[in-house]
This record gives structure tokens, sequence and C-alpha cells, in this order.
């Protein structure tokens, strides 16, 4: 099987330190084992879009060498296909319409009671897929062993929200499965979803990736660097010099001479080393010492 794997930002904001770990990351998994690297913008929720950030995204992965493969994929082009999962989990009877309003919600510790809830298809009412109350695992490839029970843990989930928008998990989803991608490599904020993603595809009958979920960078305050965080823009002024720490990050200890070597220097011998990496342990690590990255 060829290797496929994916970047997909959204376009809340530039790509910041901590996009580039996991880009770079990825991309080096990809290109080291002869696979492919694909890009896809995750503009599903125009609110919380900023105006021309994919196209700023795009433009920082070609300035620090990340090219991709083929044609960018933008969920926004991708409705159709959604809606046509959701139709088919509701025929299937694993999905369902709810009413049920935020306030409801709290009020049972936000937690989902099920398809006990459904109420009959009506505009006002989200759409969310139900879960087993069993506990369900997978393999991280970073993580290791990786359990929930997801009835217990939130219950059913949004897979269409009251304002027609899709949900993240249905179309992150549903993207990987139809763009055969094989492998998922991730920050670890995004393990909790792994789980919801793994049993849509099984409810949808379709095949899951493979999983690993990198220790997400934290600033000096033990906060996630996030772009509503406002974490400081990747400078390709500096893109060596980010580069070479985010090597640090993943494991691999570029040598001296090669510190202020251009990013395609430093991508192609980070691709040459890259199966001797030593990720690191758990779910957090902190920020290099020699980068002041701005939240």
């Amino acid at each position: 099987m060829t290797y496929r794997g994916r970047f997909a930002p959204t376009p809340s904001g530039p790509l910041h330190f901590g996009s580039l770990v996991a880009a770079l990351a990825s991309w080096l998994e990809a290109r080291s084992r002869g696979g492919e690297w694909l890009v896809r913008v995750d503009d599903l929720d125009p609110p919380r879009e900023v105006p021309g950030a994919a196209d700023t995204i795009l433009t920082q992965l070609e300035q620090f060498g990340l090219e991709w493969d083929g044609s960018v994929r933008y969920q926004s082009q991708r409705h159709a296909a959604y809606q046509a999962a959701v139709d088919h989990l509701l025929a299937q009877g694993n999905a369902f319409h709810c009413t049920l309003t935020r306030k409801q919600l709290t009020a049972l510790d936000h937690n989902h009671p099920g398809i006990t809830a459904a109420t009959p298809p009506c505009q006002d009412a989200a759409i969310r897929l139900a879960v087993p109350d069993r506990e369900l695992c997978y393999d991280d490839g970073i993580q290791g062993q990786v359990c929930n029970n997801l009835h217990e843990d939130g219950g059913a989930f949004v897979i269409r929200r009251r304002d027609g928008l899709y949900g993240y998990q249905l179309a992150c989803a549903l993207d990987d499965a139809d763009d055969g991608i094989t492998h998922v490599l991730r920050g670890a904020d995004l393990i909790d979803s792994t789980l919801r993603q793994r049993w849509l595809l099984e409810c949808l009958g379709r095949p899951a990736p493979h999983y690993a979920h990198l220790p997400v960078i934290i600033d000096g305050r033990d906060t996630k660097l996030s772009k509503s965080g406002g974490s400081e823009a990747l400078d390709p002024a500096h893109a060596s010099q980010l580069l070479t720490a985010a090597l640090h990050c993943i494991g691999l200890q570029p040598p001296t001479d090669l510190l202020t070597a251009p990013p395609a220097t430093l991508l192609e011998w980070g691709k040459l080393h890259y199966p001797e990496h030593h990720w690191p342990p758990g779910r957090q690590q902190p920020l290099p010492s020699e980068l002041k990255v701005q939240r």
C-alpha cells in the first residue's frame, strides 16, 4: 500500500510554530516512506475563518519547503458529499435529529443521552451520531493504546449543526476516507477526536487510517500554542532556525554545520534521518528554549 498522508489546517489564522512541527513531521514521514503528502484546508466553519488565511497558510508551507502532491482540497467544496453521508447514517438508524439546547446539555453534565432524545425532523434541529456504550480502542503510533467509552464521554456527537454547517468529525473522517489517506499524523490535542472519527467510518463501512499523535508544543505558561491564543505567525526570514527547532521537537538533531542551511537542505537531511527519530513521551512538550514565540 502506498503511504498517503495529509496536513489539514483550519484557516483561522496563519501557521505558528506548533503548526510547523505537525506539518514537518507529517511531511517527513510521508517522504521518508516514498509516499504522498496532501494538503486539505478545513474551511468548514465560516464564522471562525480569517479572510485570506488559507492563502497565507499555503504560502507559508511553500516558504518552508513543504511542497504537497496534487491539488489542495477545500472542505467548503464538499458539502454534497457530507450531506450524502448524513443521509446514509440517518437511513441506517445510526444518526438522529436532536433539539436539545446547550442549556439542557449543561444540565446533563454535557453528556448526551443518545437516541432516546431523538425528535422528528425539523428545521431547528442538529443531527447527531449515536455511539455505543462500550469501550472502543485503537493503537496510536506514538501514544500507544488509546481507549474510551464515547457514551460516557459526551455521548452522541453532532455531524450536522442546527445552522446547517457540517460537524468537524464527519467532514474530517469522510475526507480522509475519500482521499485514500492511509496515515494521519497530527497533534495530540486532536486525540480525543480519533475514536469518534473511527466510529463514524465504521458506521459508513469505510476503512480507518493509521493514527499517530505528536505531543503538542506548549509555551512557558503550559498553554498550547494556538491561533486563537495569538501565537506568533511563522517568519520566513527565520526559516532555518524554525525548521531546526522543529526537527529537535520530533527527536532529530541536525549537525551544527546545517544550522543556517536553506530549508531544502534541512528537509533533505531530515528525510534521510527521519527513521532514526525518537518521539518525545507524553502529549505535551515545551517550546524550544531558543525560540521566543508569543502566545
